[in-house]
């Protein structure tokens, strides 16, 4: 009994695949079903020639026999390198249907970001941001998705696409949910490592269970193929042959059938031992064998179309191969005639995919690795400069300069340094560190070694800060590096060691530095590097005398400059933090902003002094009751981030400064949103950063205020918010918010040694603004019954404190909490004081607050209301809940 053959159209590699075929018309018909339906997705794996890309073949085929639009992309084993290769062809049918101001429509706010990573619009002068580049192409395809339904998306040889396609699309798998397209996606087991490995790993998570296992032939379909293709006399004794030469690999086995015709073969018992030779011809070094048999320019021809990999024309393998067009084309139809090469599938290519490719990418592969080492490594340098002579660009070029031996050669130096500042600006700082990582193979003069480093440095700083320290280390010992480039690197090296969690030897690293320059901007610039990461450092290795020091300096400065701004900045920050006049703390910021606004060269995308100085400034004004200046400076750093595309981690601290003014004004609902998101982004960039501990503490603080508090405990517990602290300083203070979750959840004794531990830490770092680092009042609190004295005290201290301070929230809050440890009519009067003093500050929640308690101390059911009226407004629940409690008992009420 024969097999059954598959239908007509379909292909003989897809015998025994009923099963995955019709769970592709399940997932097209579901598709179809309805325009809000939820997206899907579909993960095919299996071995090389085990039918994957047969599979999408037939996909494709139902897909348009249902009238969906389908798009396909393919990646390339020598082409990984090449970044966005896959997303660009994938997208190029909605592209090439557009015009140039279509385009630009449909992309909207992410043209001037998505656009250049395809290739549709020049990069701008900015750097941008990979993540917001990520999320831009996420943007784009599902915008362009929306006019194009039902959408089938098709990805084969994933783990050969490049690594920024495979982080667009594990975002873009993470987003089905509420995007109508089938996203089907094949790819051999292992073949990848390191982050390409993680992305196509989030891609299967995405898919869910069961992912599509290609399985090899079982020895029944492989004799129904077999008769399918010579005929039903095929007996019994062949076919089984046939299997075990192929080990049922469906290509394998559907070309050893053809060779089997082309042969004349009988398909008979006493021919089945020939079956081994044929099938040896057919790969490896039978396959070299047959280029030998077709003759040596046959076999230039296809290492150069090997060497391409991809838009194989015969003009351009021509021009690699060093033959005449006329020999090329004989050489084609040769390699045609062979199996070796073909043409492209018309419904599958995309635009500018050339005039031929491999009939197989196992045969691709046996062609390129058969190629000398030598002769390969020559054709790719013809390459480089066939591409380039092609006006393609360097970046282009790079993937086969990247395969070039080095030889001294200061020309592929600078081609190399021009491809990775290509790379860099259209978001693919991974393709710019192969590029640079290359050149110093060569190596570069000694006058442009460090320059070389340097750049390095700077294209790895976000992804490898460890790697980052190395190459600027070492650039900064070598001749070259001078004047601004040298103060700069030095910054930069700074910046790295703060992201590899090395404050300190970041601050020793800019202070060395420093000594070696005379009175002058280069000088000033460094110290307030210094300055600035002693500031946000919140352990004990702060040098003694900064404070001083930095009043001292910044007492010289009039803010002409950004060095003096920044130090005013410094400053300003400073004095707040150790809860120094507010007013003086306002004055010094001020003096930082030209005409009240942020000057140029120190806005929120400016890379000359980094993010932390801003948000200092703003930090400063949210603490002194300034709150209109701090929201103006966080929601600028959020449309500066949005507008440049910056997703990943300014975006994320953006967004939880937003939720700190939220939380600060007492729109506890906004903050909660905003922070949520900043958490989301957080999570993207990785935990343990001081921008997760920023969304998290602020969270869990934020969740405590609505009286959320099991939801606060459970995100604490989620997201790691327990000790060790991070060495840098967090607003508002982790220790403080800790200590305040612990009181609420009922672990008394934990809760005031985590309070007594923020104590001691406060007083190392000098921190004595009361709202700030709020400990003192929490802690009274919760001593008022054990150890009422010290209660007292604590109180005390804070009230003079806050009135040193002399914002209307720190003295309002102090009067707050010198009122719950007080009882009768002081209690009244403290709490009235601390009502009329938070009535005339900016933080609403905490005036609700003191509405409610003056309420209940004095037993006066309007005042009762009006707290209930402002938690409501503030979205305090359990300010709500104690509110209604004492109304709906009602006792001694009037």
């Amino acid at each position: 009994m024969t097999e059954e053959r598959p239908p007509e159209a379909a292909s003989a590699s897809l015998w025994e695949r009923d099963e995955e075929v019709a769970g592709v018309v399940e997932a097209i018909d579901r598709l179809r079903a309805d325009e809000s339906s939820s997206g899907s997705l579909l993960m095919v794996r299996g071995e090389a020639g085990f039918g994957k890309t047969a599979l999408l073949a037939e996909t494709r085929r139902i897909a348009e026999a249902r009238r969906c639009a389908v798009w396909q992309a393919r990646g390339g084993e020598t082409l990984r390198s090449v970044p966005f290769n896959v997303v660009r062809q994938l997208l190029q049918p909605a592209l090439v249907s557009l015009m140039p101001e279509e385009i630009r429509e449909y992309l909207g706010d992410w043209y001037d970001i998505a656009g250049p990573a395809l290739g549709v619009t020049e990069p701008g002068e900015r750097q941008p941001d990979p993540q917001g580049v990520c999320d831009g192409l996420v943007a784009a395809v599902r915008r362009l998705a929306k006019r194009v339904w039902p959408l089938v998306l098709i990805v084969d040889d994933a783990h050969w696409a490049d690594q920024e396609t495979l982080r667009w699309l594990a975002a873009f798998a993470e987003r089905l949910d509420d995007l109508s397209v089938l996203l089907v996606v094949a790819r051999r087991p292992g073949e990848v490592s390191g982050e390409s490995a993680r992305y196509l790993d989030a891609i299967a998570a995405a898919a869910g269970p069961p992912a599509t296992v290609l399985e090899s032939l079982t020895p029944r379909a492989t004799a129904g193929l077999t008769r399918a293709t010579l005929g039903p006399h095929a007996d019994g004794a062949f076919c089984r042959e046939v299997w075990a030469v192929t080990d049922g690999n469906p290509y394998e086995t559907v070309e050893l059938l053809a060779k089997v015709q082309d042969s004349g073969l009988e398909p008979v018992e006493d021919a089945a031992t020939e079956l081994r030779e044929l099938n040896r011809s057919a790969r490896g070094g039978g396959l070299v064998a047959r280029l030998d048999d077709l003759g040596f320019e046959a076999t230039r021809f296809a290492w150069a179309a090997a060497i391409l990999g991809t838009g194989i024309s015969v003009s351009l393998v021509a021009k690699l191969a060093t033959m005449s067009h006329d020999e090329a084309g004989r050489c084609a139809e040769l390699l045609r005639t062979a199996r070796i090469l073909t043409a492209p599938d018309p419904a599958a290519s995309q635009a500018g995919a050339g005039e031929l490719e491999f009939v197989h990418p196992l045969i691709a592969s046996a062609v390129y690795d058969s190629i000398p080492g030598g002769v390969r490594t020559a054709m790719h340098g013809i390459a480089a400069q066939v591409v380039t002579d092609s006006g393609l660009g360097a970046a282009s070029a790079s993937r086969h300069l990247l395969k070039v031996h080095p030889d001294d050669d200061q020309e592929l130096v600078e081609q190399l340094r021009e491809a990775a500042r290509e790379h860099l600006s259209i978001g693919a700082p991974d393709a710019a560190r192969r590029c640079l990582e290359r050149a110093l193979l060569e190596p570069p003069l000694a006058e442009t070694h460090a320059h070389v480093l340097f750049e390095l440095g700077c294209a790895t700083l976000l992804t490898a800060p460890a790697t980052t320290i190395g190459h600027l280390q070492t650039a900064l010992g070598m001749p070259g590096l001078d004047g601004h480039a040298r103060v700069d690197a030095v910054f930069r090296l700074s910046q790295a060691l703060i992201h590899n969690n090395q404050l300190e030897e970041a601050v020793r690293t800019v202070e060395a530095e420093a000594v070696r320059y005379e009175p002058g901007a280069a000088r000033m610039r460094l110290q307030a590097v210094q300055f600035m990461w002693e500031g946000i450092h919140a352990g004990e290795g702060i040098s003694p005398g900064r404070s001083e020091r930095l009043a001292a300096l910044a007492g010289t400065c009039t803010g002409r400059d950004n060095s003096e701004r920044a130090l005013l900045i410094l400053r300003g920050f400073d004095a707040m933090t150790h809860g120094e006049n507010a007013e003086e703390v306002v004055e010094v910021c001020d003096r930082a902003l030209v005409n009240g606004r942020l000057a140029p060269g120190l806005g929120w995308t400016d890379t000359e002094w980094g993010i932390e100085i801003l948000m200092m400034l703003a930090s400063a004004y949210a603490y002194t009751d300034r709150l209109d200046r701090a929201e103006s400076l966080y929601n600028e750093a959020l449309r500066a981030y949005v507008s440049a595309g910056w997703s990943g981690g300014h975006l994320s601290l953006a967004h939880a400064y937003i939720g700190l003014g939220h939380r600060r004004r007492g729109r506890l609902r906004d903050a909660e949103t905003s922070l949520r998101e900043s958490l989301r982004l957080a999570e993207r960039v990785g935990r343990g950063l001081p921008l997760y501990w920023s969304a998290t503490c602020n969270l869990v603080d934020t969740l405590l205020a609505r009286g959320h508090v099991q939801e606060a405990w459970a995100t604490a517990e989620q997201y790691g918010f327990t000790p060790p602290y991070p060495s840098t300083i967090v607003l508002p203070d982790p220790r403080c918010v800790r200590g305040r979750l612990l009181l609420a959840v009922g672990r008394t004794k934990d809760g005031i040694n985590e309070l007594e531990q923020a104590a001691k830490a406060a007083t190392v770092r000098g921190h004595h603004n009361p709202v700030l680092v709020p400990w003192a009042v929490d802690l009274a609190r919760a001593l008022a019954v054990e150890d009422p004295t010290r209660a007292a005290q604590l109180a005390s201290d804070a009230r003079r404190q806050a009135e040193h301070f002399g914002t209307d929230t720190a003295i309002g809050e102090a009067l707050r909490c010198a009122a719950a440890l007080e009882t009768g009519q002081r209690a009244v009067r403290l709490a009235a004081q601390a009502v009329a003093y938070l009535e005339s500050s900016p933080c609403q929640y905490e005036h609700a607050a003191a509405r409610v308690e003056y309420g209940i101390a004095a037993r006066s059911v309007a005042e009762i209301n009006r707290g209930l009226t402002l938690a409501r407004s503030c979205g305090a629940d359990g300010l709500v809940a104690q509110a209604r409690e004492v109304l709906e008992t009602g006792r001694g009420l009037r």
